[in-house]
């Protein structure tokens, strides 16, 4: 091997442990948002505290239409849709549903009025993501996440219901465009889980957010759903699509789940229209919760380790594999060589 191949392949060596350093071993993530509904949509994106601003804070998405974004390692926010919107040429106007109130199509650093169906993301800096749909502030529009090419459980999450349909009256918006929750509703500390009721002990579901959970069992309902409504993935993509006709079945640990008949608690309160899964647990009837075992469930609080032991290789490496592929060449290379010239 010639001195000149010797020093291109330490110069490459050294930018790729450059880049893994300083890029903590992540390059972020994709994150493309699809719109399958009959009418335009204006998704929105607020960044949380400590979290760099995206491409663009709010942009119209037509029908049959995708926009595509890359976003960093160890960011964190959260994304809805807007409906019922009228700008004009200069981009100043409003919406109906889950507007900004910034008066413009770019939100610039404002975020979802209720009601409005969120997704939120938490990307890691070396470990998992955790993503989540919620119902807390109520609901506007269908929408699923959907993780690709990470490793993990990375489940697909969301609301594929209409609850505009079914919304009760009291928490039905003008003539349905949107559905209130029961604490924007009523705004009584049981139903925020508020003064008294500030804990998991004392704030116990509603019947309103019973409800939620029965047409979409995989979305936050009130504050203290996390243990079924957080899920977690390694070094994925994200595609957030609003008014999906159906879950994707791209995944083979979302299987389909079977209906079972409305249930009345003892209490009064309505279950709803409730499924269960291939290990017989209720899951609800908007997007399945449980896998195909019954040691797979998806929630945070129930994260299982894979057949394959894919999901605790994910957790041990921190990071997706995608990475370091371009580098491995070069980097093997330029060790085989050093071993060369020691002998």
């Amino acid at each position: 091997m010639d001195l000149f191949s010797i020093s291109s392949s330490f110069h490459v060596l050294s930018l790729c442990v450059f880049f893994i350093l300083s890029s903590g071993g992540a390059l972020g993530a994709t994150f493309t948002f699809v719109n399958k509904c009959e009418y335009t949509v204006w998704p929105g994106i607020l960044a949380n505290a400590g979290s760099p601003s995206l491409d663009s804070t709010g942009f119209e998405l037509p029908q049959e239409s995708s926009r595509t974004f890359n976003v960093p390692t160890g960011w964190s926010g959260r994304m809805w849709g807007r409906s019922g919107c009228t700008f004009d040429g200069s981009g100043s106007g409003s919406c109906i549903t889950a507007d900004c109130g910034s008066g413009q199509v770019e939100c610039n650093g404002a975020g979802a009025s209720p009601p409005a169906t969120l997704a939120e993301f938490t990307l890691g800096t070396g470990g998992q993501d955790f993503y989540d749909v919620s119902l807390v502030d109520g609901y506007n529009l269908p929408m699923i996440v959907e993780a690709s090419g990470g490793s993990g459980l990375c489940a697909s999450t969301g609301c594929v219901t209409d609850l505009n349909r079914v919304c009760p009256s009291e928490l039905r918006v003008g003539g349905g465009e949107a559905c209130k929750s029961a604490c924007e509703a009523f705004g009584s500390p049981e139903y925020c889980c508020s003064g008294a009721f500030n804990s998991p002990a004392t704030c116990k579901p509603s019947v309103y957010a019973q409800m939620f959970k029965s047409a979409c069992p995989r979305s936050y309902s009130y504050a203290y759903d996390d243990p079924t409504s957080t899920f977690t993935c390694s070094g994925a993509d994200y595609t957030v699509t609003f008014c999906p006709s159906m879950p994707s079945q791209k995944s083979s640990k979302d299987p389909t789940p079977t209906t079972t008949a409305p249930v009345t608690t003892t209490d009064g309160s309505i279950s709803g229209t409730g499924t269960s899964g291939p290990d017989g647990s209720e899951t609800g009837s908007g997007l399945g919760v449980t896998g195909a075992d019954p040691g797979s469930e998806s929630g945070l609080g129930s994260q299982a380790l894979l057949t394959d032991g894919s999901w605790l290789a994910g957790l041990a490496m921190g990071d997706s594999t995608r990475i370091y592929s371009s580098c491995f060449a070069p980097v093997a290379l330029a060790f085989f060589t050093l071993s060369i010239l020691s002998l």
